[in-house]
Formats: C-alpha cells, sequence, structure tokens
C-alpha cells in the first residue's frame, strides 16, 4: 500500500508540473516584439492614421520597429497597434497594406518619441520568402524578408 501512495503522489505531481508550462500557439507569445500585427479588414478600413509622425522604421528578423514623434505629457500612456488589410497585391513580391494607430488621450503640447515593435509573422504569405508592406502615411515601402 506504501509503495501504490509513492506513485500516485509522483504521478500527480508530475502532472502539476505539466499544467504549468507555457504552451507556443498561446495568443500572448509575441517572440521578441512588443505587439504582433493585426489582420483584420473591417479593423483595417474603419482605422485612421493621424497626430503622429513617423521618425524611423527599421525590420530586425521578424519585428517591425516603429519610432513616432506626437505631443503629449510624457507617452507613458500611449497605445499602439498595427492593422493589416486582408487583401494582398498580386506583384512580385506580393505586397500587404497596413494603418499604425497611435490612440493617445495626452492633452499636453510638448513632443515626445516613443518606438514599439510588432511580430510580423501573421502576415507572412505562404509560399513566398518577401513582401513589400505599405504602411499608410509612411513614404517609403518597406521590403520583409523572411
Amino acid at each position: 500500500m506504501q509503495h501504490f501512495k509513492k506513485i500516485v503522489f509522483i504521478l500527480l505531481t508530475a502532472f502539476c508540473f505539466m499544467n504549468t508550462q507555457c504552451d507556443e500557439d498561446d495568443d500572448y507569445y509575441f517572440g521578441n516584439c512588443d505587439d504582433v500585427v493585426i489582420v483584420d479588414e473591417g479593423l483595417y478600413n474603419s482605422l485612421s492614421s493621424e497626430n503622429f509622425t513617423f521618425i524611423d522604421t527599421e525590420i530586425i528578423d521578424d519585428c517591425l520597429s516603429i519610432t513616432i514623434g506626437a505631443s503629449g505629457c510624457d507617452g507613458n500612456s500611449w497605445s499602439f497597434s498595427l492593422v493589416a488589410s486582408e487583401a494582398i497585391a498580386e506583384s512580385f513580391p506580393e505586397q500587404r497594406y497596413l494603418k499604425f494607430q497611435l490612440d493617445n488621450k495626452e492633452e499636453c503640447l510638448a513632443v515626445f518619441e516613443r518606438t514599439v515593435t510588432f511580430d510580423l509573422t501573421p502576415i507572412q504569405i505562404e509560399g513566398s520568402q518577401e513582401i513589400i508592406l505599405n504602411i499608410e502615411e509612411l513614404e517609403s515601402s518597406l521590403n520583409y524578408k523572411y
């Protein structure tokens, strides 16, 4: 009987440890990026890109780094989103259209800069290794190779 209790204890302990491990498919995993690109046609069509200035953009691995400038009190309450259209332009390489949104409720006149990164893997196109990203209000397109 003592031997049976030890086996049950070991099995229960093992199940508890297995239950607490992370699942790579969790929605909140963005790799090394701050956030993830949202692919949603309705949201894309309803967004407007305004009240900020693009300062710098850079693609590092699968992350798009965006630095913006905008007026505010300190920029700490700002929230960001990057939304892609579901449409894919059939060119070589293919093209995706995106909108960057800043949610800024700060009412100060000082100007601040913030940088945020977005995981680009949701906009990858199967069978392709490169796409052109056209972000509304950004002067030039970005070439994303994956």
